[in-house]
Formats: C-alpha cells, sequence, structure tokens
C-alpha cells in the first residue's frame, strides 16, 4: 500500500508528533559514532598508524595534532554550507538522510584504515579519505537535525518542545558518554579496525532509525531563491556585521577547548592515571566532559546565575567575558601539569580533572551563552544561517590550532616548541584575547529578535553540545 504524501507543515495535535522518536533515536546514535571515533583518534595516529607495507608508522605528536584541528575545522565549516543548501534546494529531510550516508561511508572507510592489503592504499590517505567523508556529513547535518526537531511542532503541542530538547540533548551527551568510554577500550583489546568499526555500525543504525520515521515527520518544503532574498536582508547583513568581531573572540575559546581531544590525551599518557585502584585510559578522560555538562547547566542556571545577579546584572556578553577568563585558567592548569612532567614528575590524573571542570564550566559560559545570543541577535528569516555562522567560531579555532602546529614542526615533523611552551602560548593567546573582549563588549550595539515561538533558550542548549559540540563541543 502507497504511503501518502509527507506533511508539509506540522500536525494540528496536542501531543507528542509521530517522528520525535526516531529523531532522539538517531542523535544517540550518531553522537556515539562521532564521539568515539574522534576520542581515539589522536591515540591512533601517533601509537597505532601503519606504513603503506604494513609496519608500524606513526605520526609525530605535532603532525597528528595538525591532522586532528583541520578535521576538527572542517566539520564545523560545512554547516554554513548544510544550511544554506538545505533551506535554498533540498530541505532538512533529505539533506540529512543524505549527507548520513556519505557519513556512513566515511565510517566504512576508517574501519579500513589499518588494512593496507586490503585496500590497496596507504592508509594515511585512507584516513585523510575517512575523515573528509565524516566531515563532510556530520557537519552538513549538524544545522538541520535540531531545526527539524522544531519543525516537527504547531502551535497545539509546542508546550511539549522542552521536553523533546531536554530528551534530546541527554541523548547527545548519554551517546557521548557511552562511546567515549567504550571505544577507547575496544581500540587497545581489538585493533583500529573494530575500534572504528563499531562506531561506523551505530552510524548506519542512526540513519536507519531515521529513514524509518521518513513517513512520520513533518517534511518543510525548501525556500527556493526566496531564501537569498529573506536571509540578506539589511538587517540580516547588520547582524552578521555585529556578531562577526564576537566570533573572533569566541574561536579562541574553541582553540583551547578542542584541544581537549589531542594535547590533553597526550599529557594524560604520562600522568598517573590510577583511580580507586583501576587504570584510566587517556582518551577515556574525555567523558568527563559530558558528564560535568549535565550537572553544570542546572548548576549555573539555578545557583551561580542568580547569585551573580544579586550583585551585578547577568547579561550575555559579561557571561562570555568570564567564561574567557575562566579558559586563562583551565589551560594554565595542564600548562603547570606539564611543567610538573618536564621535572620528571608523575602528576596524578586528578589535576587534569580540575582542568575538565574549568573548561566544562567555561564551556557553558561561552558556547551555550553564546548560541543563545546569536539566536536572539539573528533576524527571523535568519536564525538557521546565523546558527551555521556561529559555528564557523569553531572551525576558526581548529584552523589556528593545526596552522600552530603546522608551523612550529621541523624537518623531522617534530615540535620546536617544548610541551611547556605549547601550553604556555596558547594560554598567552587566550589570555590576550578576554582582554581584547572586554573592550569590544564596550562598544557591542545589535539589535534583539524573539520568534514568536519561544524557542531560544532550548535550541541554544541543544546547538551548543550537538555542535561538538563541546557540545559541542561542546
Amino acid at each position: 500500500m502507497a504511503h501518502k504524501k509527507p506533511a508539509t507543515a506540522p500536525y494540528d495535535i496536542e501531543t507528542m508528533p509521530p517522528g520525535i522518536p526516531y529523531i532522539v533515536g538517531n542523535e544517540a546514535a550518531e553522537r556515539f559514532s562521532f564521539y568515539g571515533m574522534k576520542a581515539i583518534l589522536m591515540i591512533f595516529m601517533t601509537e597505532y598508524l601503519l606504513g603503506s607495507t604494513g609496519e608500524l608508522a606513526p605520526m609525530t605528536e605535532p603532525q597528528a595534532k595538525e591532522v586532528m584541528h583541520t578535521f576538527g575545522s572542517a566539520v564545523y565549516f560545512f554547516p554554513l554550507i548544510g544550511a544554506i543548501v538545505s533551506d535554498w534546494l533540498f530541505g532538512k529531510y533529505n539533506m540529512i538522510i543524505w549527507l548520513s550516508l556519505v557519513y556512513c561511508v566515511g565510517h566504512a572507510v576508517m574501519a579500513l584504515v589499518d588494512l593496507p592489503q586490503l585496500t590497496g592504499l596507504d592508509p594515511e590517505m585512507t584516513l585523510y579519505i575517512a575523515l573528509g567523508l565524516i566531515a563532510i556529513g556530520s557537519g552538513g547535518i549538524k544545522p538541520c537535525v535540531s531545526a527539524h526537531v522544531g519543525d516537527q511542532f504547531g502551535k497545539r503541542n509546542q508546550h511539549l518542545l522542552t521536553r523533546v530538547f531536554q530528551w534530546f540533548y541527554f541523548s547527545i551527551n548519554l551517546g557521548s558518554t557511552i562511546s567515549t568510554l567504550l571505544v577507547p577500550y575496544l581500540l587497545r583489546a581489538y585493533g583500529p579496525a573494530v575500534a572504528f568499526g563499531v562506531p561506523g555500525v551505530l552510524m548506519a543504525l542512526a540513519t536507519f532509525v531515521f529513514w524509518m520515521g521518513r513517513h512520520r515527520f513533518v517534511h518543510i518544503p525548501p525556500a527556493g531563491s526566496s531564501f537569498f532574498r529573506e536571509t540578506f536582508s539589511r538587517d540580516g547583513l547588520r547582524a552578521l556585521l555585529n556578531l562577526t568581531p564576537l566570533y573572533i573572540f569566541i574561536a579562541m575559546f574553541w582553540a583551547l577547548f578542542d584541544q581537549t581531544a589531542s594535547a590533553w590525551v597526550l599529557q594524560a599518557k604520562e600522568m598517573d592515571r590510577v583511580v580507586l585502584g583501576q587504570e584510566i585510559l587517556p582518551d577515556q578522560l574525555q567523558a568527563i566532559n559530558p558528564i560535568l555538562v549535565m550537572l553544570f547547566i542546572p548548576l549555573f542556571s539555578y545557583v551561580i546565575y542568580p547569585f551573580m545577579g544579586k550583585f551585578f546584572e547577568v547579561t550575555p556578553l559579561k557571561k562570555i567575558g568570564m567564561g574567557l577568563f575562566l579558559t586563562i585558567a583551565a589551560f594554565a592548569l595542564p600548562a603547570w601539569i606539564e611543567m610538573r612532567i618536564a621535572a620528571g614528575e608523575t602528576p596524578h590524573i586528578i589535576w587534569q580533572f580540575w582542568s575538565y571542570a574549568l573548561i566544562t564550566a567555561a564551556e557553558i559560559m561561552v558556547s551555550i551563552t553564546g548560541l543563545e545570543f546569536s539566536y536572539t541577535q539573528a533576524p527571523k528569516r535568519m536564525k538557521s544561517f546565523v546558527m551555521g555562522f556561529y559555528l564557523l567560531s569553531v572551525s576558526l579555532g581548529n584552523i589556528f590550532v593545526a596552522a600552530v602546529n603546522h608551523f612550529i614542526q621541523d624537518e623531522n615533523g617534530q615540535s620546536t616548541l617544548s610541551n611547556v611552551e605549547y601550553y604556555w602560548f596558547f594560554t598567552g593567546c587566550m589570555a590576550v584575547t578576554a582582554v581584547l573582549y572586554v573592550i569590544f563588549s564596550q562598544f557591542y550595539r545589535g539589535n534583539t529578535y524573539i520568534q514568536d515561538e519561544e524557542l531560544a533558550a532550548d535550541a541554544g542548549v541543544i546547538h551548543a553540545k550537538a555542535e561538538d559540540e563541546g557540545t559541542t563541543g561542546t
């Protein structure tokens, strides 16, 4: 029996939209796949990567950092492209399903990176192909997924949107936490093919679950050429001009934050990681971030911000500024740890836990606030585009780290900076950025645009983690 044509407007119902379980299930599996792959990427490149003849040929640490952050930059560049193409030509559902297939192919290639005898390719080249496909797939669907959630709701069931966002957000953190704990173990126990293969299977499952909901979703049609007229209006261009300097400052936060998956993993290898008699793997420590994010959001919302409000007005720009200064401390502590390691000591991993606590608190203040603030500063027809534009700050921060690691390499790929100098360099960059931001914030002038649907806060929280995302990574 043929299915009827999908709805192009929200269902006139008071209950939960029928497509929501498929979206939440898809998100949990997709985040498992991405964070699981990303969790082991640094260790794989520096310890497990093979040469074309099957011999061990790992990258140096600066080379691996350059690759890691170039990949991170690409992941957060493609959301802007995805937002434009989906709203202009193909619609959110089509973009999600098509790019999810690209995403799956990327994971499949990643699972073959350790098998040059099968692919006939140099493993490093296979790695680059896989990361390129994953960046296109993961990045391209980012601006579409959470917007697709909002598309499912009409006026009568709008009151359920907050509950759905909570489940959506929970699925993101649950998927990333489990995979970050599990996949590093799979790498040591079964090797790269299995460790990269399991996230690939979860991405295939995510795509299948999303496809199963195709007849239950509301499919909002693309706007066509009117997208450009509505998006690039006078108010829209003014908003982009106002927000661009802010995003440049926030980019430095991401330059430091995303090194939790690269430099901090390498540092953890040199630390005492025994906790309660159990040794923690260096790449498993990244799971601290999503766990702390879930704890810190209500802590800041209901305790810290209200307490600050007794002494001064807690504006979004002030939150971001405090977060930038907190990021200085979050990177100064690993710099101090590196000094202890250079002195021949073996600091306990509890010190890196406090680093994670500081940088996660900074993430709440910078990333989530920045996205919510961007949403309010964007005219009605530019909400999705500005969300993609915001993510360019993550891309810019990562490309800065990649460029630094490129230029500090000698002819053998080794760093011309000591690890201590490396950490203090980025700490200094953050300090300069924070001071300049304070000056900039005094002169910021923008307009506030609030949608009739009061979705700004919810959408901001979801995007902030979904895009890296830590989340995103945020």
